[in-house]
């Protein structure tokens, strides 16, 4: 992985020199020396260059939105989330083969997919934790989504314990009774209420 394929210089940021000292098949570690807009001196910053990702809302024909429960081994605790996916070999501007990863993630981790007359819409996008990793998230709404016939097809090294549809407003208690903590789904959340697409004033 290098940072090229996923950071673009210009507008007066400038990358002097880069040290990788870990890399794999999902992310990099890396000390780049940088010149930035606003300073001529160049800045040292330890990044983790990690692969773009969707984030999908699976929305029901109820308005439920399905979330999965996934053991999380760096936290040491089972969340509730959206499902979500990293991107492999497709580049930013490819719209249409993003979409195919999100119809994908949908379908292995929740098992749904989308209704005959559903639509995959795209909320555009957000960065996870810009103070140290370049990794870009694109979100996704399906609506309405449906159970498919073959059902979940998870990855071993998934841990996914539970799958299950929250109304609008038991999602709005989960995030404010901190049960909903991750950042995908709580950036989410907000991108679906801002664009009134939650109807947070049902039951």
């Amino acid at each position: 992985m290098k940072s090229g394929d996923i950071v673009s210089e210009g507008d007066g940021w400038e990358t002097v020199s880069s040290e990788t000292h870990f890399e794999n098949d999902h992310l990099a570690v890396a000390t780049e020396e940088i010149r930035t807009p606003a300073r001529s001196d160049p800045r040292k910053w330890t990044i983790v260059h990690r692969k773009k990702a969707v984030v999908i809302a699976p929305m029901t024909e109820a308005g439920k939105i399905v979330l999965i429960r996934q053991e999380r081994v760096p936290i040491r605790a089972a969340i509730w989330e959206m499902p979500a996916g990293q991107i492999d070999e497709v580049k930013t501007q490819d719209l249409a083969a993003i979409e195919e990863v999100a119809r994908r993630e949908l379908r292995e981790e929740t098992g749904f997919e989308l209704a005959d007359e559903g639509e995959l819409i795209s909320l555009g996008d957000y960065f996870t934790s810009p103070g140290f990793t370049d990794e870009r998230g694109y979100f996704f709404l399906a609506r309405p989504v449906r159970p498919s016939a073959g059902g979940p097809s998870r990855d071993e090294s998934e841990s996914i314990l539970d799958c299950r549809a929250f109304s609008a407003q038991e999602l709005r208690r989960m995030v404010d009774h901190n049960e909903i903590r991750d950042a995908n789904t709580l950036g989410m959340f907000a991108r679906l209420v801002a664009r009134g697409l939650l109807p947070l004033d049902r039951e």
